[in-house]
Order: C-alpha cells, then structure tokens, then sequence
C-alpha cells in the first residue's frame, strides 16, 4: 500500500541507496583483496631472497618496504591506466601523510617506538629530499613521462645503495635459511604469483568503488584518493608496524613507515608517471596545501626522531591529531563549508606554529644533550 503513495523520487533514492551499497562493498572487497595480495607476496618473495642468501636486513629493508606499498603501486597505476589520474595522485600523497601521521602516531600510541641512528642520519633525510624533489617537478602543474622515469631510476640507485650497505654487515643465518625454504621454492612462487594476482583485482574493484562513491558523495576524486584510498592502502603498513611493535621489533616498526613512504614516491609514483597515458596533472589545491603538507611531515620526522632516538607516546598523539585536523581540513575544503577560512586560521596561525616551536626547542634540547654525552 506504501508503494501507492510513493513519488518517482522514491524509486530514484532506492536505486541510489541500492548501489551506494554495492559501491562499499566493491571498496570492501577491494581492500581485502590488496591486503591479502600484499601479504601473499611478502610472504613469498622473502623467503625466495632468504634461500638466495640476502640476509634479513636486506629482506626487510627492500622486499618487505615494497610488498607493503604493492596495494599503492598497483592502485595507482590502475587508477592512471583507467583515466583517474586525480585518485593515482591523490592515493600517493594520501599515504604518505596516513603513513607518518596516521600509522606512526597511533603503533606510538600502543609502545613508545626505538629510531635507529641510521635511520636519522640516511633514510629520513632521503625522504625528505625525495618528498621536496617531487614537490619541485610538480611546481610545472604536471608530472610526465621523463620525471616517471628519473623517479625509477632513483628507486633502483636507492635499492642499490641499501644492498651496497647490506655486504658491509655481516650476517650468519643465511646460509641456514636458504637451505630450511629451498625445496619448496616452488611453494614461495606460487605465494608471489597468487599476491600479484589479488593485488591486480583488488586494486580494480578498489579505483572502481572509489570513483563511484566520489560520483554519488559529489566530492572530487583527488580527495577520495588522499583519504579513503590512502588509508586503504596503507593498511599493510599499520598491519605490519603494530605487529613489529606489539612482537618487541620497534625499530623495524619505523623502518617500515620510512621506507614505504620513499618507495611510495620513487617507486609507485615514478611507476605510475611512466606508465600512464597521459601526463599526471597536479592541480593548484595539491600544490598549495597537499604537497606542502607531505613535505612538512617528513620534516617533522627529523626532530621528532632526533629527540633520545624514540617516538614517544604523546608524540604519537600530535600526530594523529593532526591527521585528523588534516582530513576535516579536506572534507571542509570538498564541502566549500563557510567555516573554511577560520579553521585554516587558527591551524595556520595557531596550532602549527605553537607545534613547530614546541619541536625546534625539543631538537635544540636533544642536539645539547648529545654534544654533552660526546664531550
């Protein structure tokens, strides 16, 4: 009887609501299948280094950094090949904001997190100038083919660097892993093969429900891919770093997050600029707020990690807290809400300020109690 006093408009609304639910549940479906893809294939490809003697530095440092950012590699990739260069984008920048804010603050949260010295003095100062190189061959409005290309070839010289400095530690347990995984290598490719499989599928049903829920949200797709994608994403990263910390590796938990973020911009990113069709347009907004703000937070990694070599539990919270300011700031932006201008504000005016000043007093602190200790 209801039916009969139903305006079209109700037919319209069901229809929507029909497949605003099967659009989340592609996206569901899509996460779970990057998930499962990229722990098949670290799972895989480290025991096929280990039985070819790499030793678990190496493992760790390549295999294990790449196959967690395989779910942004092949989602941005897709996305580029399927005309949404703005989600491609959008997913690499995302991620590594969700990387250091998100999933650095909250496994901080759960354990104050170890930073080894190397990782101070190398790997976060080659994120930071890797974040600042891609943020000036964006300054042109566009990222093509040839800056896809250098960026891969800065991913290769990085890995070989990383390898340069594995022979110069020993390690014992080599020989014994590659004799425990060599017969069943056969096992471990299959791993390899079956990850690459899921990840391809995932990363599809994935691009596909996340430019659908832009459609019917009525939001860009740039902010889609710097939330909703990247979070989803990067859930391999905050998979592996809790477990790291909750297993005591606290040191391999930061290692993780560093290392995916610079293989996010030299590897997924380079990888996506090669191979898309057309070149990767980089909109005011992005160049204005978004790469600004990736840029600050591989910065304000070297204070951060500078201060006792740790990562405190309260400097877990300013980072999610800002995470969060950084995504109402989005969806205020998507929105065009009136408040925009006095939230940017007090975030500009205030809080990022007081922040910066708090870190620098904290560096300065830690660089004289270290120049004490060597005296």
């Amino acid at each position: 009887m209801a039916s009969r006093w139903c305006s079209p408009a109700c037919g319209t609304s069901a229809t929507d609501a029909g497949s605003g639910v099967i659009t989340v549940g592609m996206l569901l479906a899509g996460f779970a299948l990057l998930v499962g893809g990229a722990d098949l294939l670290v799972r895989g490809a480290a025991r096929l280094a280990a039985a070819s003697g790499l030793s678990p530095l190496v493992i760790g440092l390549t295999v294990v950094a790449v196959g967690t950012s395989a779910p942004e590699l092949a989602t941005s990739i897709g996305a580029a090949l399927s005309g949404s260069p703005d989600i491609a984008l959008g997913n690499v920048i995302g991620s590594n904001i969700a990387n250091v804010l998100l999933i650095l603050g909250l496994t901080a949260l759960i354990a104050p997190l170890t930073v080894s010295q190397q990782l101070v003095r190398m790997d976060v100062p080659i994120m930071l100038g890797v974040s600042l190189l891609v943020f000036g061959l964006s300054l042109d409005g566009d990222l093509g083919r040839g800056e896809g290309i250098g960026l891969l070839a800065l991913a290769l010289a990085y890995v070989g660097l990383l390898l340069w400095l594995a022979k110069r530690q020993p390690h014992a347990d080599a020989g014994t892993q590659g004799d425990t995984v060599a017969p069943v290598w056969w096992r471990d490719a299959l791993y390899v093969l079956a990850g690459l499989a899921l990840l391809v599928l995932g990363a599809r049903w994935l691009v596909g429900g996340a430019v659908r829920i832009a459609e019917l949200l009525g939001v860009s797709e740039m902010v889609i891919g710097l939330t909703v994608v990247a979070v989803g994403t990067s859930l391999p990263e905050l998979a592996t770093s809790i477990l790291a910390t909750v297993r005591g590796q606290r040191d391999m938990a930061v290692g993780n997050i560093v290392g995916s973020c610079i293989f996010n911009l030299l590897l997924v990113l380079g990888a996506t600029a090669a191979l898309s069709p057309t070149d990767i347009s980089v909109g005011p907004a992005v160049l204005r707020f978004d790469l600004p703000v990736m840029t600050a937070v591989a910065l304000a990694c070297l204070p951060i990690f500078f201060t006792g070599f740790r990562v405190r539990r309260w400097e877990g919270a300013l980072f999610v807290a800002y995470y969060v300011a950084y995504t109402a700031y989005l969806l205020l932006r998507s929105a065009h809400y009136h408040a925009l201008p006095a939230y940017s504000m007090v975030m500009m005016g205030f809080v990022v300020p007081l922040t910066a000043i708090t870190l620098a007093l904290l560096a300065a602190r830690a660089w004289r109690y270290q120049r004490r200790r060597r005296a």
